[in-house]
């Protein structure tokens, strides 16, 4: 019986020469530093991209919340607002 954590990867010739190759050159310690590695870089962007999804859904409910609310303005002022806020010299800028 394998320790919790442990598994086995079966990967063709090209991506066993391939993370070998990485080893040899020494960027990882081992095959398995290398897989770790492979595998938290996977999973911190997934958990970032979570987040980002996560905060627009809050962001499109606030805004849906504002809508139904009446808590809205017409495009063109919402444009200019901008416009005016971001235009060069406006001390409005956060």
């Amino acid at each position: 019986m394998k320790p919790a954590g442990q598994m086995t990867l079966t990967l063709t010739e090209e991506l066993e020469r391939f993370v070998r190759d990485e080893v040899r050159r020494g960027a990882f310690a081992s095959n398995s530093e290398y897989v770790r590695n492979l595998i938290r870089e996977r999973y911190l962007q997934e958990r970032e991209r979570e987040a980002r999804l996560n905060a627009l859904d809050e962001a499109l409910a606030r805004g849906i919340a504002d809508a139904e609310a009446g808590r809205t303005m017409p495009l063109d002022d919402a444009f200019r607002r901008l416009r005016e806020t971001l235009k060069p010299g406006s001390d409005d800028r956060a």
